[in-house]
């Protein structure tokens, strides 16, 4: 089969044999997206080598008879089931855990790929293959309502409104808050109407998207005494950074990973959250759809 994977030499599309896990389905790939951790793991995060890509959707080929030809998406992380964290139902942190084209796991840029069937999630016939792609970054997003509280009454800032902003954006503005973004001029144009650019300091909740090391003391510097702050971001520089802030002014910091498909699944079946128009480029499976995605929105690749 044809995959796109990460060598010493950096990524290359390469033909190789596909062999999959033991009591694992088979997933033929119709979509695959490329996320901006992708584009850090070619950069050495992580130190991954193998078939990238975690964002995807595709059609059953081989399984269960009850799965065989249905179209899924499917969770990232692979538990072991057995520890106390997957019994406690925290499988997202297992140990032992594999993620997809991110740890231990070969990714979704090939043309099939081996998936548990736990991780399964049938795709409702009304969510097309682009809306479906994005169903792992929506429930990212989604994660957020999760964990923190968010009133009506609060005023949200989002940093950064790149691919995963974007997304947490939208969800977030579900709750009634008041939700600001701040960032390029040029993405911030792709918001949907209601949210509003730029904010100024003192919000409840600040979620940081930026990618960018310094994204942590923005945050801090633009939230309330008092208030909250997500990390989306994983690549901070703490050097400099001064966290007598989060003491004297009891701020909160909240880490924030992966979320649940099935309500992002029913966001996307209800047309409520449309993130199609943020695909810049539909593109063959390969190492060229990776380098059209530096600076683009979403870049979607399909074998």
């Amino acid at each position: 089969m044809r995959a796109v994977v990460l060598g010493p030499s950096g990524p290359a599309s390469v033909e190789m044999p596909f062999t999959p896990r033991a009591g694992e389905a088979t997933v033929r790939v119709r979509l695959a997206g490329v996320c901006a951790t992708d584009l850090e793991l070619v950069k050495g995060y992580m130190g991954f080598s193998g078939v990238l890509g975690h964002e995807f959707v595709g059609e059953v080929e081989d399984g269960p008879l009850e799965w065989r030809g249905k179209r899924v998406v499917a969770d990232i992380n692979a538990a072991c089931g057995q520890c106390e964290a997957c019994r406690a139902g925290r499988g997202s942190h297992c140990p032992s855990r594999t993620v997809l084209g991110i740890v231990n796991r070969d990714g979704a840029f090939a043309e099939r790929v081996s998936i548990p069937v736990a991780n399964l999630h049938a795709v409702p016939g009304s969510v097309d293959d682009r809306a479906a792609v994005f169903v792992e970054p929506l429930a990212a997003a989604l994660r957020i309502v999760e964990q923190v509280h968010v009133a009506p009454s609060d005023r949200v800032i989002v940093l950064g409104p790149g691919r995963l902003g974007q997304l947490c954006a939208r969800v977030l503005a579900l709750t009634g808050a008041r939700v600001q973004v701040i960032g390029r001029a040029e993405r911030l144009a792709r918001l949907p109407r209601g949210i509003e650019h730029g904010g100024e300091p003192g919000a409840d909740l600040v979620v940081d998207c930026t990618g960018s090391a310094q994204g942590l003391g923005k945050a801090v510097a633009l939230v309330r005494p008092g208030g909250t702050v997500v990390l989306k971001t994983t690549v901070h520089d703490l050097a400099g950074f001064e966290p007598n802030r989060l003491v004297i002014d009891e701020v909160r910091v909240v880490g924030s990973r992966c979320g649940p498909f099935e309500p992002a699944l029913r966001l996307l079946a209800s047309g409520v959250v449309d993130p199609t128009p943020l695909i810049d480029a539909d593109l063959p499976l390969g190492v060229e759809a990776l380098h059209a995605a530096v600076g683009a929105m979403k870049v979607v690749m399909r074998p």
